[in-house]
């Protein structure tokens, strides 16, 4: 089967994408340095094309001019008092001074150019003006060029100033060139980081909000970002305040429901034993524990600090709580493994892992270590009936009845694990279920440290 041509332009965009930095910073800092390397990359170019490559030429031509003057003018008279009269006139007219080495050969090999577009000039006018052998060396000397052309009787050796043959001045455009460029990225990576550093601040603000931690954040950068702070800290101050009047209401509804709740206690207790009196007090038991998950559903722990918690601790106290009613726990814990959270919505968290553990499973082992990008990674292993992974996302939905094979104990309302993924999610973490090497159900919390 043959697939279409892919547009060009689309499949040069996806490739260009792929290359650019994904940072702010990085973009914004190409956006500026781009253009500006593009245009001295052009300024140079025509800079060294229109006029240094120019006038390079028009020196090589004229001092291929000269030394053509000297070779025909010595094979005219090929004598040492000739020379001896045309080096004099060279240095006094032409600042060029002749040597001749009679019965020498031309040199193989030269050092190689820097700028080799002046080699060639200087080759290609000597070309032009020379019919004779010649060989030059721009490289020996800091401050000439020597120049040798084979006679019949020897080699005629020319220095030549080298300001004679290049525009010796070009590095001098080419440093300040250099240097203007540094200074304006040195100028714009400082705008520009000090403009990315408030939206970093406003980003680490909005997590650590969401984290549950106070934010002590004022607006600040440019116009636009402090718009953006401003609306941040409205929108946190309405959540704020929506949290504080959830939590009041939800502490008035569990003082009113669990008046009358104890007042049924306390008549159960003083009434005579019996069937009918052990079925109502293990229906109340029920309710009581029914009201204070749809309670820790919706209070969430929101008003909780965050602090640094010692995950051996807190899974230690976990699995002892649920030892108390015959399960046994292993535990695997690094030593030192802290953990910056709300203590009692994570061992809450942890507590319902454990307890849908305990519930389906005989045998339970928590592990708790640190992931490679600086989090924490909890995870909690059964040795159950397990899960089909279809119902793995279906088992965190609320009141959610799960399979036949691992339904729900009888005390619980189908909310463990949706409160403990929403402590999770609470802590910029999360939980996923998968199978357990044990045969049963494996939970994995993992939270940013």
């Amino acid at each position: 089967m043959r697939f279409p041509p892919r547009p060009w332009p689309a499949f040069f965009w996806r490739i260009v994408k792929r290359r650019i930095p994904t940072s702010l910073f990085g973009r914004s800092l190409l956006i500026i340095v781009l253009p500006i390397a593009i245009m001295q990359i052009a300024v140079t170019y025509v800079f060294f094309d229109a006029h240094w490559q120019t006038v390079n030429s028009h020196l090589a031509e004229g001092l291929a001019g000269d030394v053509s003057l000297l070779v025909h003018s010595y094979d005219d008279a090929p004598t040492p008092e000739h020379l001896s009269r045309l080096a004099d006139r060279a240095q006094q007219n032409l600042n060029l001074s002749i040597a001749f080495r009679e019965g020498a050969e031309l040199p193989r090999g030269k050092r190689p150019a820097l700028f080799r577009a002046a080699d060639r000039s200087l080759s290609k006018a000597l070309s032009e003006r020379i019919d004779a052998p010649f060989w030059f060396d721009t490289q020996r000397y800091p401050a000439y060029v020597d120049v040798r052309v084979k006679t019949p009787r020897g080699v005629l050796r020319i220095i030549a100033p080298k300001d004679r043959v290049f525009a010796t001045h070009a590095h001098i455009f080419i440093l300040w060139l250099t240097v203007a460029t540094v200074l304006l990225t040195g100028v714009a990576i400082a705008f520009i980081r000090n403009q990315v550093r408030a939206i970093e601040r406003l980003a680490a603000a909005a997590e650590a909000f969401g984290k549950g931690e106070d934010v002590d954040f004022r607006p600040h950068g440019a116009r636009e970002v402090r718009q953006a702070a401003r609306a941040f800290l409205a929108m946190k101050a309405r959540i704020q305040r929506h949290v504080d009047q959830r939590t009041a209401l939800l502490a008035s509804v569990s003082h009113d429901l669990r008046t009358p709740l104890t007042r049924l206690k306390l008549e159960l207790a003083l009434a005579e034993p019996g069937p009918r009196i052990a079925a109502m007090q293990s229906d109340l038991g029920e309710m009581e524990h029914m009201i204070d998950e749809y309670l820790a559903f919706a209070r969430g722990e929101g008003g909780e600090s965050v602090e640094a918690v010692d995950l051996r601790r807190l899974i230690g106290e976990v699995a002892a709580g649920a030892a108390r009613s015959g399960a046994r726990i292993e535990i695997q814990a690094d030593e030192g493994l802290t953990l910056r959270a709300r203590p009692n919505a994570l061992k809450r968290a942890v507590a319902n892992l454990v307890a849908n553990a305990v519930a389906h499973g005989d045998r339970v082992q928590v592990t708790a270590r640190s992931t490679p990008g600086g989090g924490v990674e909890i995870v909690v292993d059964d040795d159950g009936p397990g899960l089909e992974p279809e119902f793995f996302e279906d088992a965190f939905a609320p009141f959610a009845r799960l399979d036949a094979a691992r339904n729900q104990n009888e005390k619980g309302v189908g909310l463990g694990l949706a409160i403990a993924r929403d402590v999770a999610r609470g802590h910029g973490g999360e939980i996923t279920l998968d199978r357990s090497p044990a045969g049963g159900l494996r939970a994995r919390l993992r939270a940013p440290g």
